[in-house]
């Protein structure tokens, strides 16, 4: 599983229509509206690399509301959160 998460600056107008645009695209988890330098956080979840260049190249590029973008992959995930335990309720 590959995860990134993209940033986007986005034409002002259209952070809303491009953020719900986004939620289409194959392999986008989680948009998120933040403050700073960047508009949107992108989560992406795909399966190997190749889908991540397919859904930037393909998808990303062709939405107008997007002016510039750069692109962070994951290592290694962090978190405070039983993930495992908390997906796993109800199968014991």
């Amino acid at each position: 599983m590959v995860t990134a998460i993209i940033l986007a600056n986005v034409k002002r107008a259209s952070i809303n229509e491009t953020a719900q645009a986004l939620l289409a695209a194959p392999g986008v988890a989680e948009v998120y509206s933040v403050a700073g330098e960047w508009d949107l956080a992108i989560i992406v979840r795909v399966k190997e690399n190749e889908r991540l260049s397919d859904l930037v190249t393909n998808h990303l590029r062709k939405l107008e509301g997007i002016e510039k973008t750069t692109t962070l992959i994951g290592f290694r995930a962090y978190s405070n959160y039983d993930l495992d335990r908390m997906f796993s309720i109800g199968f014991e």
